[in-house]
C-alpha cells in the first residue's frame, strides 16, 4: 500500500484547519487521546492515542511470541497478514474497553481511573485489581472477560505517564512500583504541599516546583494534575491543564498533562513523545508478564491468534435424532482430520446436548480426540413432547464459545423456550457468531411423526424463531430429511474452514425471477453458493457473460449438488474474477449465501462523537439508533503489507440486496501508524441510519484493478431505543452486587419491557419488568446479582439485558461480562534477594565462570508455585537449605557428562539439592518436590562468563510473577527487572459542535 494512504486528504488544506480548530473549541480533553478520531478533532495527527499504543504493543508482543516458538516459519510481514480476523477482533475488544474508560459516565470523571488529582495510591490499587482479574479470567479460559479487564488496566497504566510528573523528574524507565508493591516507591506530595508554579501561557515550561522535577531520588515527590472541579484543587497544586480544564484558572494556573502534541490541550505537549514511549514500554511489560505467567500458547489464545472458527454443535438427543447425531459425528470427524493435516492450532470444539427437560452439560475442549469421544457417547434416547428447550441450549453454546463462532443446531423440534429469543439474539449479534439450523421436520406437518408425542396441532410457523435467528446472524435454516441430513451437513465443513468470507447474503420472496450479483477478486478461492428453499429455475452468469442453467444442465461454470432443503453450488476452477450473477425463481422463500476463501475481510462498528470529558468516537453498544447521524468504523484485515488495495465506500443493503444508502470512506490512520500494519481502519459518516434492517457491503479495488467486495454476514437491526450499562462490578463470593443501566427512548412516550438473564443463575430477579419512558426521555434502573459463597474464582458471568417496546418492534440489548474474584486477593509477587553477590568475570570470558546465590520466597500468603530459567546459558540449582560455600559444581562450567551424572544423582536422591534447571526446561512445579511451598528456596546459578546475564521467573500459587535478573559482577542489590528498554523502539454536543462537525465533514468528504 502507498505510504500516504493513512492521511486525510482534504484538498483545500486551510479551510479544513480552520473548521477543525473551531470544532475542537467545543470539546474537552482528558487522558491520552482515546482513539484515532480524537487526533482529527484536536488537530494533533502525530499524537499517540490509547488505541495506537495498545494495538502496537499487542502486535509487537504477539509477533515476538510467534518468533520465539520453535520451528516457527514465515517472515514478519507474512505473519501479520496471517494473524487472522479473530486476532484483530480480540485486539479491538481490548481497545474498546480501554477507550470506554473515557466515555462511560461511571469512569470518565473518576480520578482513580486516570491517575488524576494525586489519587496515586487508589489508582495503584485499582491497577493491581485489574491485573488480578485479568489473570483469573485467563486461567479460567474466560478470554473475553480477560480482554475487557486488560483494556481497563492499560488505560489507567498509560494515563500515569501522561498525567504525572514522572517524565519531568527525568525518569527514563517505567515505574515498577505501580504493579509491583515491593519495588521502591516515590512518595506522593501531601495535600498541603504545593507542586506547581503559575503559568500564564498555553505551553508551560518549568512550572513544576523543584522537588517535582528533581532528578535526585532522595528528594523526589510524585504528583498528578487536578482536573475540572471535583475533587477540589488545593491552592498551589498542579492542574491537568488544557483549554477546557476549569481547574487551570485556580492557583497554580496552567497544567502538566502530556496527552497530545497540541498546546491548546496539553501544556506539556513538548514531552508527549517521552510520555507515550514510557506508556508503550509499560504496556509491553504487562503483556510479556502475562505471556510468561500463562505460557505462550495460552497467550496466543487470549488474542485468538490464527484461530480457526470454533466448531460448535447443539444437538437434540431425543429418540428420533439417530440420523442427525450420526451425521454430526461424520462431519466432526472429517473436520478434525482436515485440521490435523494443516498448520496452526486445531481450534475450539464445543458440544451442547439437550433433551427436555435436561440441557447440557457443555463439553468444551481444545483436544479433537476428546471432542470425538464426547460425540461418540451421544445417544438418541426417549421421546418427549415436540417442543424442546432448544434456545436454552443455544444460549449455553453462545456464552461458552468464542466470538466469530459457527454454531450448528441439529433438531426436529420447535422451541419450548421462546421467551429466550431476545437473549439469544443479543448474544449472537454481540459475538458476531452465526447460527445455522439443520431441521429434519416438515414445518407444514402437524400430526404425530417420528415417535414425537404432540399434545396439540402445532402451527406451521412454529420454526419462525429459528429462521429469524439464522437470518440476522448470517446463518441458514435448512429443512431436510433423515435420508439427506448427512449430505446437507456438508455445510458444516464449508463454513468452518479458515479464512471464509461472505460475498453475498440476500433473501427473496418474489414469485418472479429474482436477480442477484456478487464479485470475485483475485484473492478469493473456492467459491460456494448455498441456497435454501425450492428452486424452479436457476441461471448462473459469469463475468464474461457465459451462462449455465444449473437445474437442467452441466456446464463449465459450476457444479450443483441438490438435496432436500439445500442447493450447494461450487464454482469450477479457474474462477473468473469480476461480477457474477445468479437469477432464480421459486414459489416460496429463498436464501442465498455466497462464501469463499480469502484472508481479506473486515470488521465494523457504529460510533457517535462524544463531547463529554474526552473527545473521540464512542462505540455504539447494541443496535444503532435509526434516523440519526452516526459514524461507521471499519477495519480491513488480512491485507499483505505490499498489497495495493484501496477502499472507496460501503453500501447498506436491504434483505433482498437492494441498495439503501452509500457511505464514502476515508482512512482513519495517521502518518505515525505502522506502515506494515495488515489492518486498515476506515471511517464514514451516515447522515441518517436507515430504519430497516441492512447488511454492510465494503467496496474497493484489488492490486489488479478488479473490484473487491465483502459483505457482513449478520444483519443490523436499527431501533429507537438504547440500553447502556453504566457499571460492571466485580463479583465476590457470598456478596451481592448491583448493575446499573440507562434506557434511552428515541421515540414517543411508551411502555417498555426489560428482561435480564445470566448464564449462572446469579440474578435476583429476571423480569420482565415494565416501565414507562417519556418521549426522548430516559429511565435508570438496576439489577441485583447475588454471588453464592461457592462461586469459583475466575468464572465469568454473562449478563444479557434486553429491552423491548410494547407497542412496536423496537428492541435493543446490552451484554456485560462479570468476573468472580476472591474478597481479598493476594497481589504480592514472590521476591528474590541476594544471598551472595556474583563473582566478577575476567576479560577473557571463555576460561572462567561466575556464580550468584539468592533466596526465593513468597511475600504474600499463597506460597511458591513454580520457577523457570527463561534466559541464560548456565545451570540453576535449587536447595531446601542454604548451600555450602563451595558447591560440588566448582567454579568451572560442568561438562556434558558431569551434567548428566548430576541429573542421575538428583533423580536417585544421591545429592543434597533437589532440582536443576536450564534454559528451555518447562517451569518446575515447586509443590512436587518441596516440603512446603510457603518455605523459602535457595538458588545457585553458575554460568560461563561468556553468558553474563540470566533471568529467572518465579510464580506464586495466586499467579503473581517475579522476574529475577542475574548478572555477573553485580555489586548492588539484586534487581528483579532490567533497567534497559525492551527494544520496543521509541515512539518517534452542542448545536455549534454538530454544525461545525458537519462543515468539517463536508470538506473531508
Amino acid at each position: 500500500m502507498s505510504q500516504d494512504r493513512g492521511r486525510f486528504r482534504d484538498g483545500s488544506g486551510k479551510p479544513v484547519f480552520i473548521l477543525a480548530y473551531l470544532l475542537i473549541l467545543a470539546l474537552p480533553c482528558m487522558g491520552f487521546l482515546p482513539n484515532f478520531w480524537s487526533r482529527v478533532l484536536m488537530l494533533s495527527l502525530n499524537s499517540h492515542t490509547h488505541q495506537h499504543i495498545t494495538e502496537q504493543a499487542i502486535l509487537n508482543v504477539t509477533m515476538e511470541t510467534l518468533r520465539g516458538i520453535k520451528n516457527h516459519q514465515g517472515s514478519h510481514a507474512e505473519e501479520e497478514t496471517r494473524l487472522g480476523r479473530g486476532f484483530w477482533r480480540a485486539v479491538g475488544e481490548v481497545v474498546k474497553s480501554n477507550a470506554a474508560m473515557d466515555f462511560l459516565s461511571s469512569t470518565r470523571s473518576d480520578p482513580v481511573y486516570h491517575f488524576d488529582s494525586e489519587r496515586v495510591d487508589s489508582s495503584m490499587g485499582m491497577l493491581r485489581q485489574f491485573w488480578t482479574q485479568t489473570l483469573l479470567s485467563v486461567r479460567a479460559k474466560e478470554y473475553q472477560s480477560a480482554r475487557h479487564s486488560l483494556g481497563q488496566l492499560f488505560h489507567s497504566l498509560q494515563d500515569f505517564y501522561s498525567h504525572s510528573n514522572w517524565v519531568e523528574m527525568g525518569q527514563r524507565f517505567i515505574y515498577l512500583h505501580l504493579l509491583q508493591p515491593e519495588e521502591p516507591a516515590i512518595p506522593v506530595a501531601a495535600e498541603d504541599t504545593p507542586t506547581c508554579m503559575e503559568c500564564f501561557s498555553t505551553t508551560c515550561r518549568d512550572n513544576l516546583l523543584a522537588r517535582m522535577a528533581n532528578g535526585q531520588q532522595e528528594t523526589q515527590l510524585l504528583t498528578t494534575g487536578y482536573f475540572s472541579t471535583f475533587p477540589p484543587k488545593p491552592h498551589g497544586k498542579c492542574s491537568h491543564g488544557g483549554i477546557l480544564d476549569h481547574s487551570r484558572y485556580l492557583g497554580a494556573k496552567g497544567g502538566i498533562n502530556k496527552d497530545s502534541t497540541s498546546p491548546l490541550f496539553s501544556p506539556h505537549h513538548y514531552l508527549h513523545m517521552e510520555a507515550a514511549n514510557l506508556a508503550m514500554e509499560a504496556t509491553l511489560s504487562v503483556l510479556r508478564d502475562i505471556r510468561d505467567t500463562v505460557g505462550q500458547n495460552t497467550f496466543l489464545r487470549l488474542f485468538s491468534v490464527k484461530q480457526v472458527p470454533a466448531l460448535v454443535f447443539v444437538i437434540d438427543t431425543t429418540g428420533s435424532m439417530f440420523e442427525e447425531i450420526t451425521a454430526a459425528r461424520y462431519r466432526a470427524h472429517s473436520i478434525i482430520q482436515s485440521r490435523a493435516s494443516s498448520p496452526g492450532q486445531p481450534g475450539t470444539f464445543l458440544l451442547v446436548p439437550f433433551h427436555d427437560p435436561e440441557i447440557g452439560p457443555v463439553y468444551e475442549t481444545d483436544d479433537p480426540n476428546q471432542f470425538m469421544q464426547h460425540m461418540e457417547n451421544l445417544m438418541a434416547l426417549g421421546g418427549g413432547d415436540e417442543p424442546e428447550m432448544c434456545l436454552s441450549a443455544i444460549q449455553l453454546a453462545l456464552t461458552h464459545s468464542p466470538p466469530l463462532s459457527e454454531i450448528f443446531v441439529f433438531t426436529d423440534a420447535s422451541p419450548k423456550d421462546a421467551h429466550l429469543f431476545d437473549v439469544v439474539k443479543a448474544l449472537a449479534l454481540e459475538k458476531q457468531s452465526k447460527v445455522t439450523f439443520l431441521l429434519t421436520e416438515d414445518p407444514k406437518y402437524t400430526s404425530e411423526s417420528r415417535g414425537r408425542r404432540r399434545r396439540e396441532l402445532l402451527s406451521p410457523d412454529r420454526f419462525s424463531l429459528y429462521s429469524s435467528l439464522s437470518s440476522l446472524s448470517g446463518g441458514l435454516t435448512i429443512f431436510t430429511t433423515n435420508s439427506d441430513i448427512r449430505s446437507v451437513s456438508a455445510i458444516v465443513e464449508d463454513n468452518t474452514a479458515i479464512d471464509k468470507v461472505t460475498l453475498l447474503h440476500v433473501e427473496s420472496d418474489e414469485e418472479l425471477m429474482s436477480s442477484h450479483s456478487f464479485r470475485v477478486d483475485s484473492s478469493v478461492k473456492n467459491v460456494t453458493l448455498h441456497v435454501t428453499g425450492i428452486l424452479t429455475e436457476c441461471v448462473l452468469t459469469s463475468p464474461s457473460d457465459q451462462s449455465q442453467s444449473l437445474l437442467s444442465q452441466q456446464g463449465p461454470l459450476a457444479e450443483l449438488e441438490r438435496f432436500v432443503g439445500l442447493y450447494r453450488i461450487s464454482l469450477l476452477s479457474p474462477i473468473q474474477p469480476g461480477k457474477w450473477k445468479v437469477q432464480a425463481k421459486s414459489d416460496g422463500h429463498l436464501t442465498f449465501i455466497v462464501i469463499g476463501d480469502s484472508s481479506v475481510d473486515f470488521l465494523y462498528y457504529f460510533a457517535t462523537v462524544t463531547n463529554e470529558t474526552h473527545p473521540g468516537l464512542a462505540r455504539v453498544e447494541g443496535s444503532p439508533v435509526a434516523g440519526v447521524p452516526a459514524f461507521l468504523v471499519l477495519s480491513v484485515t488480512g491485507l499483505a503489507p505490499d498489497e495495493e488495495a484501496s477502499f472507496s465506500h460501503v453500501t447498506l443493503l436491504g434483505a433482498d440486496g437492494e441498495s439503501i444508502q452509500q457511505v464514502k470512506l476515508n482512512s482513519s490512520s495517521s502518518s505515525s501508524s505502522s506502515s506494515s500494519y495488515s489492518v486498515e481502519e476506515l471511517v464514514g459518516r451516515l447522515d441518517s441510519v436507515p430504519i430497516v434492517p441492512f447488511c454492510v457491503r465494503l467496496t474497493g479495488r484489488d492490486s489488479r484493478g478488479n473490484k473487491l467486495e465483502r459483505v457482513s454476514a449478520e444483519r443490523v437491526q436499527p431501533t429507537h431505543v438504547q440500553i447502556q450499562v453504566l457499571s460492571v462490578p466485580r463479583l465476590v463470593p457470598g456478596h451481592s452486587s448491583m448493575v446499573a443501566f440507562d434506557i434511552l427512548n428515541h421515540g414517543p412516550a411508551r411502555l417498555f419491557s426489560l428482561t435480564a438473564d445470566d448464564d449462572c443463575g446469579y440474578l435476583h430477579k429476571r423480569g420482565p419488568h415494565r416501565f414507562h419512558v417519556a418521549e426522548q426521555g430516559s429511565f435508570r434502573g438496576q439489577v441485583d446479582v447475588l454471588t453464592p459463597a461457592t462461586a469459583q474464582d475466575g468464572v465469568t458471568v454473562t449478563l444479557t439485558l434486553t429491552v423491548r417496546a410494547l407497542d412496536s418492534p423496537d428492541s435493543n440489548y446490552a451484554v456485560a461480562y462479570m468476573t468472580v474474584i476472591p474478597p481479598d486477593p493476594d497481589t504480592s509477587p514472590p521476591s528474590c534477594s541476594a544471598a551472595r553477590v556474583p563473582s566478577t568475570c575476567p576479560s577473557t570470558c571463555n576460561e572462567s565462570s561466575w556464580t550468584v546465590s539468592l533466596v526465593v520466597s513468597d511475600r504474600g500468603r499463597s506460597g511458591l508455585a513454580a520457577l523457570q530459567l527463561q534466559s541464560g546459558e548456565g545451570i540453576l540449582t535449587l536447595f531446601h537449605s542454604p548451600p555450602p560455600t563451595e558447591d560440588s559444581l566448582g567454579e568451572d562450567r560442568p561438562s556434558q557428562d558431569q551434567q548428566q551424572a548430576h541429573r542421575d544423582k538428583t533423580t536417585s536422591g544421591g545429592h543434597r539439592h533437589k532440582a536443576r534447571l536450564e534454559k528451555g526446561d518447562p517451569p518446575l512445579n515447586v509443590s512436587e518436590w518441596s516440603p512446603g511451598s510457603s518455605q523459602p528456596l535457595w538458588v545457585k546459578y553458575t554460568s560461563s562468563c561468556c553468558s553474563a546475564q540470566a533471568q529467572l521467573l518465579v510464580w506464586d500459587t495466586a499467579g503473581n510473577m517475579k522476574r529475577c535478573h542475574l548478572r555477573s559482577g553485580q555489586l548492588r542489590r539484586l534487581r528483579d527487572r532490567s533497567t534497559d528498554t525492551s527494544g520496543a523502539g521509541r515512539i518517534t454536543p452542542t448545536p455549534v459542535f454538530f454544525l461545525l462537525l458537519g462543515l468539517l465533514w463536508s470538506f473531508l468528504l
